[in-house]
């Protein structure tokens, strides 16, 4: 769009069947220091508007064919031209018309016979209310490009890909309700053979939480892989210990915190290893369907220094199932009807196939909801396989 400043010349489109006043309104507007264009129906001048940039359009209402309220209704549901400023003209002087051509959306609206000192005004109000528009979108449109750049690296500090298990099915969801997001998850190796698997929810949402986000995921990942202990506890509870101590100590004015799940996987014999610092409890399906909930041994991440995290163990055994998830899955829905741990416990229930196969069809239930999503979806889901 033409980025002129107060006092320069915008283009504007007249549209008027008649071509007395066509010509009588193009030179008034000329005059006024304007670059001017004619179309002599609202066909053509639809044709104008996508074919070039106009600052403005002076719009007759009374037209053979597709009159001046169908153009507005036309321009107003079309994306390209729907930011572009209209003043309706009319020798109509009921105030009908006047309502109708604002509830469709005009910007104005200027009588005939034109009076120069009231064309004047009309004009240059619409072009200073665009103007700021103008400036306005391009505010919003570097924002976006802003939060488009965050979010591309938020997503490099997500797994590159799932890592390969034998003997195991691994996946993950990340399904962010804004470009950036508070949660993550993590998979990577620790100590000697074993697997990490990380999943956090940050508290709040949007900039801030994204960025604690990557903060939260790089102390965990730097701190548990640099020790080199055969012993799983404790390189958790030193990881654990030091990423919360660092958080209430360093940032704690911040007040930002996270609830997480800390595992460790000994892919051989099953053995899983974790802390739950006050997140949502992983479900562990049995092989024989019982539903074990792998609850909180210690408080949020970040808190205040000094915090105690029990280290808790369990066991996967041949065709059972690890599901690790943030509460943007268990809130989703409403109140009266929400998604909730049913929701995940059903379609573990009748779950066939791989792992990847059951996060979809979690997904795609909490897609038929029908509601945007207001926080972020996270899920980790560890399935290993039968002997």
């Amino acid at each position: 769009m033409n980025g002129f400043a107060p006092g320069q010349a915008a283009r504007l489109l007249v549209v008027d069947d008649n071509p007395t006043n066509c010509e009588l309104l193009a030179r008034r507007l000329a005059r006024l220091g304007h670059e001017v264009a004619i179309a002599e129906d609202g066909v053509r001048a639809l044709e104008a508007l996508r074919e070039a940039d106009y600052d403005l359009v002076l719009l007759d209402i009374t037209m053979p064919g597709m009159d001046g309220y169908q153009v507005l209704e036309t321009m107003r549901a079309d994306e390209a031209l729907c930011h572009v400023p209209v003043v309706m003209v009319s020798a109509i002087d009921e105030s009908e018309s006047v309502v109708r051509c604002l509830e469709l959306g005009a910007d104005d609206y200027l009588p005939k016979p034109f009076d120069p000192a009231v064309l004047r005004a009309r004009v240059e109000s619409s072009l200073a209310r665009k103007r700021l528009r103008d400036a306005e979108r391009r505010q919003f449109q570097a924002i976006e490009r802003e939060l488009e750049i965050g979010r591309q690296i938020q997503a490099g500090f997500l797994p590159d890909q799932i890592p390969r298990l034998d003997g195991w099915d691994l996946g993950a969801r990340f399904l962010p309700a804004r470009q950036v997001a508070g949660d993550f998850y993590d998979l990577f190796p620790v100590g000697h053979g074993g697997v990490a698997l990380v999943v956090a929810d940050v508290c709040d949402k949007g900039v801030g939480a994204a960025l604690y986000m990557a903060l939260f995921r790089s102390l965990i990942r730097a701190i548990a892989t640099q020790q080199d202990d055969v012993d799983a506890r404790a390189t958790l509870a030193r990881t654990v210990r030091a990423t919360s101590d660092y958080i209430a100590t360093v940032h704690g004015s911040a007040n930002m915190f996270a609830t997480a799940f800390v595992a460790a996987l000994e892919p051989r014999s099953g053995e899983l290893v974790y802390v739950n610092a006050g997140h949502d409890a992983p479900l562990l399906a049995r092989a024989g369907g019982a539903i074990d909930r792998l609850g909180p041994t210690g408080p949020a991440l970040g808190l205040m220094p000094g915090q105690r995290f029990e280290v808790a163990s369990s066991r996967i055994g041949p065709g059972e199932l690890l599901m690790a998830y943030t509460d943007g899955v268990t809130d989703a829905g409403s109140a009266a009807a929400p998604f909730g741990e049913a929701g995940i416990l059903a379609r573990i229930a009748r779950r066939q196939g791989s792992v990847d196969a059951l996060l979809d069809e979690i997904v795609a239930g909490l897609g038929a909801l029908g509601s945007e999503r207001s926080d972020d979806v996270t899920m980790l889901a560890v399935r290993r396989l039968p002997g």
